[in-house]
């Protein structure tokens, strides 16, 4: 009975009186030692995350958009008849002839009655940019 600590005493058998080297409060008014809410910190963090995953994903696929459409212009002139050699920074417009297949010409869409399909600029890169 007279080895009989009271409850409000650390002590070690091995160590002794260690109360200062432990890496939690000891004594009756120390701070609560409370396990953190880490599933609203996860939930928080997912949705941040996926927030910015979905606005990369939005403006890669609002890319790709832009990608394929220039494409399609591309393939369009480049697949149309023309018989000159087209001049970079020119502006060149693409109509449909009555046989159906497309053409390239410089004359524009008011100077004629043809059908008209786009109005072209050829840049350095030899690639088609579609005017409005």
């Amino acid at each position: 009975m007279e080895n009989k600590k009271p409850d409000n005493i650390v002590y070690s058998e091995n160590e002794g009186y260690n109360a200062n080297l432990l890496p939690y409060g000891t004594s009756v008014g120390a701070p609560a030692i409370r396990v953190d809410d880490l599933v609203s910190w996860k939930s928080r963090g997912i949705t941040t995350v996926n927030k910015e995953f979905e606005i990369k994903f939005s403006e890669l696929k609002s890319q790709y958009e832009s990608l394929i459409q220039e494409f399609e212009w591309n393939e369009l002139v480049y697949n149309s008849k023309f018989s000159f050699e087209p001049v970079v920074g020119e502006i060149y417009h693409l109509y449909k002839s009555i046989d159906g297949s497309d053409f390239l010409s410089l004359i524009g869409p008011q100077e004629w009655n043809k059908e008209h399909i786009g109005t072209f600029k050829l840049n350095s890169d030899k690639k088609w940019i579609h005017i409005s």
